[in-house]
């Protein structure tokens, strides 16, 4: 019988569940949302892991119906937000006790990986940096805005927000236009019929590498409480700011690194409005910078990267390697 590697993602925002072949074909992608009560901006870590531990069981459920003719080859999950030792993140000991129990069970090898590293994974998955070790990597999440380097299996970080992060934006500005959370796909929906200006300036630091979101935070809340602006042209600006900041540093990273091709993740990314004007504005700038996103379901929070990350670890234990 095949193999088949399972991964497990707790993050801030959902609990996440997936299975895939030692080959890397995807069995399973069980994804449920934490439960946030309307008006609130996210659970506290103490709640989030208790939501987490609920939730898992239906997904746990699901795993063993739709995958129970493969033998269990690992079980890999994520035990911290980024690949840095310091980084540390209660929700995520959720998916590490959960994991570590699943693979003593089952008789087969835990491995550990990060947050971050199991996006960029997902969402290299059929893209043509599928099988590249050198790429640019953004990052754009609730809490991560990170331009990266991958290199031979390790992410050198470049640059990143220096105090708001591009999901901390969207949803900060979207609850307090009355959307629930998460925001994103909400203010998507109002974006699609605003218009921008672009009134919201780009704040950068460290030659473009970097940047400052807090005060379009303070302006976007200046517009809704003084109701100066119209909900989409809010929402159309937030867009139209992140677009101009994320070409500002990839262009930074392409011209320090000499990078040519770059991956981009996180539940931004997901956004079809986000990649098109993304893309239009790379157009405009004739920017010699190939751009890749992973696929929709691939790009937001999910355990499917982690899952592949595993299966990387057994293939390459399979053929002898470290």
């Amino acid at each position: 019988m095949n193999g088949a590697v399972i991964g497990l993602d707790t993050s801030n925002y959902r609990t996440s569940l997936a299975a895939v072949t030692l080959e890397g074909e995807i069995l399973l992608n069980e994804r449920t949302l934490l439960p946030v009560e309307k008006g609130e901006r996210g659970l506290r870590q103490a709640d989030a892991v208790y939501a987490h531990l609920k939730q898992i069981k239906p997904l746990m459920e699901r795993l063993y119906s739709r995958t129970g003719q493969y033998r269990k080859a690992a079980v890999c999950a994520s035990t911290r937000p980024r690949e840095r030792a310091e980084s540390y993140m209660p929700v995520f000991e959720a998916g590490d006790a959960i994991g570590r129990s699943m693979a003593a069970a089952l008789g087969v090898p835990f491995f550990a990986t990060d947050h971050q590293s199991g996006h960029i994974r997902a969402a290299q998955y059929g893209t043509p940096l599928e099988s590249e070790t050198h790429f640019l990597a953004l990052h754009l999440s609730g809490g991560t805005t990170d331009l990266l380097l991958k290199r031979e299996g390790h992410l050198e970080a470049l640059g990143s927000s220096l105090d708001l992060h591009a999901g901390q934006l969207m949803d900060r500005i979207g609850v307090e236009l009355g959307l629930s959370f998460p925001a994103g796909p909400e203010m998507e929906q109002l974006a699609q019929k605003g218009v921008s200006g672009g009134r919201l300036g780009c704040v950068m630091r460290d030659r473009d590498l970097s940047c400052h979101l807090s005060g379009a935070e303070a302006q976007a809340r200046r517009w809704i409480a003084e109701k100066s602006v119209s909900p989409e042209n809010i929402a159309r600006e937030i867009f139209d700011l992140l677009v101009r900041t994320v070409c500002r540093m990839l262009t930074a990273g392409e011209s320090i690194t000499g990078e040519h091709s770059a991956l981009l993740c996180g539940g931004i990314s997901s956004s079809g409005l986000f990649r098109e004007m993304l893309a239009e504005r790379l157009k405009k700038q004739r920017s010699g910078l190939c751009v890749h996103f992973g696929r929709a379901e691939l790009s937001g929070d999910n355990a499917v990267g982690v899952a592949l990350l595993g299966a990387d670890r057994v293939r390459t234990s399979l053929s002898g390697g470290s």
